[in-house]
């Protein structure tokens, strides 16, 4: 998969992540909340969607640190995991996505991103193993079916079986006299 749809991808799971961040604080509480309940957070999401993967792990960074609920600290970890990734700094990413994973076990977004970061580590087998409790948990989510297919493109390649014969026929002389 080329580095451009690799980031691209990384990219729609922050956005998904982001949905998340600006109801979680109003799941929590019964007040009236006007903006995001963590701007930081906010903003760090908005960096890393913009292709910013530095300035938004920073910002993500000083919002974990103000993170009031457990929907919010799992989507901070969990965006940090991604940012990680389009940094190419691959196991640092694996112990945010740990850590988010131990946060809660049933964020299928982690097990997707600890999938990517075990991929360019080349470590297969715990990929697979990750696509395949996210696909549990979330089984109708094309983020996991495409990093299934990236995970299967490495382990198992499908062969091109197609041959062109470029060689030029010649008809015989008096065939369509």
């Amino acid at each position: 998969m080329a580095i451009a749809s690799f980031k691209r991808l990384i990219i729609l799971l922050i956005a998904a992540c982001m949905c998340q961040l600006s109801h979680s604080a109003e799941d929590e509480q019964n007040s009236t909340i006007i903006g995001p309940s963590n701007a930081d957070l906010q903003e760090g999401a908005n960096q890393l969607l913009a292709g910013n993967a530095k300035e938004g792990v920073r910002l993500t960074l000083l919002g974990l640190n103000l993170t009031a609920n457990r929907s919010d600290k799992v989507t901070a970890l969990s965006n940090l995991c991604a940012g990680y990734i389009l940094l190419e700094q691959f196991e640092t990413a694996l112990e945010y996505c740990n850590r988010a994973i131990d946060v809660n076990d049933r964020h299928w977004r982690a097990y997707n991103n600890r999938a990517l970061a075990y991929l360019k580590l080349k470590r297969f087998e715990e990929a697979k193993r990750d696509v395949i409790k996210g696909q549990e948990i979330n089984e109708r989510s094309r983020t996991l079916k495409t990093v299934r297919g990236m995970v299967l493109d490495e382990t198992d390649p499908v062969a091109e079986h197609i041959v062109i014969d470029e060689r030029r026929r010649t008809a015989p002389a008096n065939e369509g006299d």
